[in-house]
């Protein structure tokens, strides 16, 4: 095609999501489409393309870059501008420049397609059955890229050579795995190996795929490693499994997921035979994140009760990469798949680490020899108020990029909190959310934090001139800002909070946020979690909290809900003979040694589990609060619990009327966890009432752990809306301490406009 003698010449520079995403390859099959010349190439992170030809299909051809992107591209056309007609003969696309200024939007993981299933289960398809099958719209990015421009050189297959077969796809424009950076088939590319003491080691992929399922259909724990990390899997059924899972991980009561094989028309089929499926669900299970999703179980229930005990929810997920699906098809039903780590720490990634690491836990190995860049851990989802809130940030929707209402002077590091971590970097209008990392207790989970703060920073192409972290002194994550040398600026922990569920709705300029969680440093050093905080990002004021107490034992408490309970008895004089020898703790807490004060609502759903008798010692965080929730039955009249200005100016709710009914075992444990929901959330209406009085109008925001429940939530949000509150809720980023590193940054900003 000579167009020399074109009519029209432009140009365009598209940013966004375009890169890992088959965006060129699309542009080039439109080009043609519309006769057009030119040429497309990468500029690290940007996409620029020249197209000339008739006026008319420019026009069409500008519009198509965006009505008809690919389904994983989301584009923006930054300029778009005249340019001079060139002797060019047909359309190109051209060798990425790595020199020019980065504008990266890198893309999460994806989900096998639709068109790869297909081949997948084709016998007569040279990729029939191959477990690492993916085109340009499916498969890793995130977990696989090692620089960028994203070539395929810069990512964890360069030690992959394409043989003929593949490299004639990966050159055709007219194919759909033209350019697709992850492309591989049985001949040139990844493969699998099945270990065990009893096996030995299998290294042909399709008998290591059907020793692991044999070993599955024996009862055995198997590790698999996935796209982000390995998974330890084994019968949903099997409750003799799952107890050894439980008893080896060692996890003897924090639930477990479970993945589905996709059934019948919409995929859900045996979803809905073991738990209950609304529209927006079945719309968050069919997502392309297909995250892990809370789902009430269906009665009666047709798996383990092992799996979430005591609890009317359980996780659930479909498979999203096609060695998931051809485990779970192949073994014909749902399996547990939980993240193979030691409690707390990120996922793991590495095939000889997990085999030293978990030699006590799994029973056999099914690795793969495509290396894992940095680990993804499933994102989890819950629905409350019938929309997703996320729960955890991780495979398929982090890296998470957002938009900043404002413009940042210089590039700014957040690194969050010290649990749920993630870290956040932002420049300029942007701030991208790393995937959840892990509780930073750990040597691992420090290691894989600062490896995650030097990938985004490179990835990204920008250096952090300033670091915001949490004022709490000890946690690992301040310690590290200490370290780096940057400029530092300190953030209270539920200042972050606040300032991140109004980060998402920048049009609102007054809130009251109530910041309800289990524990946070505070202005005045005290252990602060049943906040309301009144203003706006940067200018936040305290206004309402609850009747603080000392808790004996400090951090212990948080594992330990009857340190809790006998911190509101003691405080209240109120007998409570459950817990016998006492005496010298009692002794501590009268002294106030290792005792902190703490206003944390939290705290207080962890002495109403305590104190009803559902537990009290946790195995895992948030149990207590957890099993309060499942036991709520119907409905209950609230506990009228006090509200009085304190001496310092701020509204205070009196808990302590709340005992005797918690107490009182004359009631059911349903009624009695009813009914403590019930107040809370009947208390917080009248905060929010006794404000709005006092200070005129605002908006209600909602966020902090606590907030993850959804008994209270729903409650919370029909009585401030039947009160004509206007009350908003995190839809993007978790309201845990997932967001805190969101939050630092809107905060900052808040306090230099």
């Amino acid at each position: 095609m000579d167009t020399t003698g074109a009519c029209e010449a432009r140009r365009w520079r598209l940013t966004g999501r375009v890169q890992g995403v088959g965006f060129r390859p699309f542009v080039f099959r439109l080009a043609q489409a519309h006769g057009l010349a030119g040429w497309v190439r990468n500029l690290a992170g940007e996409v620029e393309i020249h197209a000339q030809g008739a006026p008319r299909e420019l026009t069409h051809f500008g519009a198509a870059l965006i009505t008809e992107a690919p389904p994983l591209a989301q584009p923006v056309i930054a300029r778009q501008e005249q340019a001079t007609v060139q002797a060019l003969a047909g359309f190109a696309i051209l060798a990425s420049s790595a020199s020019a200024r980065m504008q990266v939007h890198l893309p999460p993981d994806a989900f096998v397609c639709d068109d790869c299933l297909r081949e997948l289960a084709d016998p007569r398809d040279r990729r029939y059955r191959y477990p690492f099958i993916n085109c340009t719209q499916c498969g890793p990015r995130y977990t696989l890229i090692t620089r960028l421009p994203y070539d395929r050189a810069h990512t964890a297959m360069a030690g992959f050579p394409l043989c003929p077969a593949c490299r004639a796809e990966y050159e055709n424009p007219g194919d759909r795995r033209f350019h697709a950076e992850p492309l591989a088939c049985p001949v040139c590319g990844p493969q699998l190996q099945f270990y065990s003491d009893e096996a030995g080691i299998i290294d042909d992929t399709a008998q290591a795929l059907d020793a692991c399922v044999a070993a599955l259909r024996a009862g055995l724990i198997v590790a698999v490693k996935g796209v982000g990390g390995y998974h330890l899997l084994c019968d949903a059924r099997h409750d003799t499994a799952i107890a050894r899972l439980r008893r080896l991980k060692p996890r003897p009561h924090k639930p477990l997921a479970v993945m589905f094989p996709f059934t019948g028309e919409d995929g859900l089929e045996l979803v809905r035979s073991a738990a209950i499926v609304h529209r927006d669900t079945a719309e968050l299970l069919l997502d392309a994140a297909r995250p892990i999703v809370l789902l009430e179980k269906r009665a009666p229930f047709p798996l383990s009760t092992l799996l979430a005990p005591d609890l009317n929810e359980v996780g659930v997920f479909l498979p999203y990469s096609p060695l998931h699906v051809l485990l779970v098809n192949d073994f014909g039903a749902p399996l547990v798949a939980t993240s193979a780590n030691i409690s707390g720490e990120p996922v793991l990634t590495d095939n000889p680490e997990v085999e030293t690491r978990l030699a006590a836990v799994a029973d056999a190995f099914l690795h793969h020899n495509r290396p894992i860049v940095r680990p993804a851990d499933d994102s989890v989802y819950r629905t409350i108020a019938r929309r997703p809130r996320p729960l955890r940030l991780g495979r398929g929707v982090a890296p998470l990029e957002l938009d900043l209402p404002f413009t940042l002077a210089q590039p700014l590091l957040a690194v969050g909190g010290h649990m749920k971590s993630t870290v956040a970097l932002a420049w300029d209008q942007r701030v991208v959310v790393s995937p959840h990392i892990g509780d930073l207790g750990t040597l691992r989970s420090r290691a894989v934090f600062e490896q995650v703060i030097d990938d985004l920073q490179r990835l990204y192409g920008v250096r952090a001139e300033a670091i915001a972290c949490d004022a709490h002194p000890d946690y690992a994550s301040t310690r590290y800002a200490r370290g780096t040398g940057l400029p530092r600026r300190q953030v209270f922990h539920h200042h972050a909070h606040a300032a991140a569920v109004a980060g998402e709705y920048p049009e609102i300029a007054r809130w009251l946020v109530f910041t309800w969680d289990g524990t946070g440093y505070g202005e005045d050093g005290t252990l602060w979690g049943g906040e309301a905080l009144l203003g706006a990002p940067g200018a936040w004021r305290r206004v309402a909290s609850f009747r603080p107490f000392h808790l004996p034992g400090g951090d212990k408490a948080a594992r330990e809900p009857w340190r809790s309970a006998l911190a509101l008895c003691w405080e209240a004089d109120v007998e409570w003979p459950a817990h016998d020898d006492t005496a010298l703790l009692h002794a501590a807490w009268r002294k106030r040694l290792n005792t902190p004060q703490s206003s944390a609502v939290g705290r207080l759903f962890d002495a109403a589990a305590a104190l009803t008798g559902i537990n009290t010692i946790s195995s895992y965080e948030g149990q207590g609060p957890m099993l309060l929730e499942a036991a709520c039955q119907g409905e209950a009249q609230p506990v009228a619990l006090p509200l009085a200005r304190h001496h310092n100016g701020i509204w205070e709710t009196d808990w302590s009327p709340l005992l005797p009914h918690l107490l009182d075992d004359q009631c059911t444990v349903g009624a009695r966890a009813t009914q403590f929901h019930a107040s809370l959330a009947h208390a917080l209406l009248e905060q929010a009432r006794q404000i709005r009085a006092e200070h005129g109008d605002f908006c209600v925001g909602l966020t902090g752990g606590v907030f993850q429940n959804r008994v209270l939530t729903e409650l919370a949000l029909q009585r401030l809306a039947q009160h004509d509150f206007d009350v908003r809720l995190p839809e993007r980023i978790p309201c845990n301490d997932a967001g805190i590193s969101v939050g630092q940054i809107i905060e900052l900003q808040g306090k230099t406009v």
